[in-house]
């Protein structure tokens, strides 16, 4: 018996020394430099027992794949819809953690002032993967540049190509380009809808710089903190969550991106005191 208990104690002692190993190993979490990763930096101010690993990705790495693969542990860089798509495509599933905050999309141009100004056969670059091109026409349809067809009603849901223009009363070229490169060609195109976090990227302040820019209210495209389902429940996902949503960093994203980055949650009157 006294045998058969040391042995168990010497398990026990085992998984005790590797649970507490487990507990204080870095939280690996991919983020587009801007502004994703300088929100994960102020939250590790705030809150600096959360040990994270934010890994800054470059343009044309996957942070799915990667978090599919298990080469990180969660992800800070996309919206609901571009998620689902990437699942269907992945045919994976993963999780939604938190939903943090919005980038507006923008129309932006280097050579016209207006809308008016933009001539007939005007060039418009868009972004080329599914979901944001079908965002990027819809924003196109609000400011009355074209016209979707019928039945094209949700953003979220009804996902729009050029093919279903109905409606381009100045005859609009559309020039399907990867998103991270639309900036580089402003000055070769009438009009750019351009993704919040490489506006930023560029110099350029969505909240002044566009002529037209996505509504924040009930907007589908809120950034989100995503893990897997396996992970979805590590304490240490959950801490980044709450962290993220909490409203220091409402207001640290309010202070710091002037309107070009929108908080999902308000920043409460106790944030605001100093």
């Amino acid at each position: 018996m006294l045998k058969k208990t040391g042995l168990t104690l010497a398990v026990l002692g085992a998984l005790v020394t590797s649970f507490s190993a487990l507990a204080v190993e870095p939280l690996r979490v991919a983020a587009d430099p801007v502004p994703h990763a300088q929100i994960l930096a102020f939250v590790q101010k705030l809150d600096p027992k959360l040990n994270l690993k934010v890994i800054e990705i470059p343009n044309g790495v996957n942070s799915n794949e990667l978090l599919v693969h298990g080469d990180v542990d969660a992800n800070y860089f996309q919206h609901l819809p571009y998620l689902k798509s990437q699942e269907q495509a992945l045919g994976e599933k993963l999780a939604v953690a938190a939903t943090v905050h919005i980038e507006p999309l923008g129309i932006y141009s280097h050579r016209h002032k207006t809308f008016a100004q933009v001539p007939q056969q005007g060039t418009v670059a868009v972004p080329n993967n599914v979901t944001n091109l079908s965002r990027a026409l819809y924003l196109l349809q609000d400011y009355g540049l074209i016209k979707l067809k019928a039945g094209f009603n949700d953003p979220a849901t009804d996902q729009a190509t050029p093919k279903d223009i109905a409606e381009n009363p100045k005859q609009l070229k559309i020039l399907e380009i990867e998103s991270p490169q639309i900036p580089r060609a402003l000055d070769d195109v009438d009009l750019a809808v351009i993704n919040g976090n490489y506006a930023l990227e560029a110099g350029l302040s969505p909240a002044k710089d566009a002529l037209g820019l996505e509504k924040a209210e009930h907007n589908p495209y809120a950034n989100i903190l995503v893990t897997t389902p396996k992970l979805q429940d590590d304490p240490r996902i959950k801490q980044l969550a709450k962290d993220l949503t909490s409203p220091e960093v409402a207001k640290f994203i309010t202070d710091n991106f002037a309107g070009s980055v929108i908080p999902v949650v308000p920043v409460s009157v106790a944030a605001n005191k100093p």
